[in-house]
């Protein structure tokens, strides 16, 4: 009965632990997210502002024209470069929400084996359960 105790305990620590670690990695899995949305949105602005640029009519010379032009290759430049840190962070993302899901089936798993370790002890602690009386003799009686 004392090994039953302790193996709930033990069980029931191993849970908290497990508990904790998905706490963490939905944390991660919260600013991975961040961090993407946040780099998504810098690629639209970034694209809007170059779009905006490039329907300007106010170029007085060909100087003009061409450094709109070369500010336009840059903002397109900015948000390809973005782009691309999107996509790297889209992937980070996706391994923080797989990490996520691992940790939670971890800590189901662990919490349903100390659930079924409680009923065996609750089962063991009950009085056993009185049959009818043994009968003497042999079966041919």
């Amino acid at each position: 009965m004392q090994a039953d105790a302790k193996r709930l305990a033990r069980l029931q620590r191993l849970e908290r632990v497990r508990a904790i670690a998905k706490q963490t990695a939905a944390t991660e899995a919260a600013q991975a997210e961040g961090t993407l949305s946040q780099l998504e949105a810098l690629a639209n602005r970034t694209d809007r502002l170059a779009a905006d640029y490039a329907a300007r009519s106010d170029a007085g010379d060909g100087m003009a024209l061409r450094q709109i032009g070369l500010f336009m290759g840059g903002l397109h430049g900015i948000r390809d470069n973005t782009l691309a840190d999107a996509a790297r962070a889209r992937t980070i993302a996706d391994g923080k929400q797989a990490e996520l899901v691992s940790a939670e089936r971890r800590r189901a798993a662990v919490d349903e084996r100390a659930q079924r370790e409680a009923r065996d002890i609750a089962a063991k602690a009950q009085a056993p359960i009185l049959g009818t009386r043994r009968g003497f003799g042999t079966d041919i009686e």
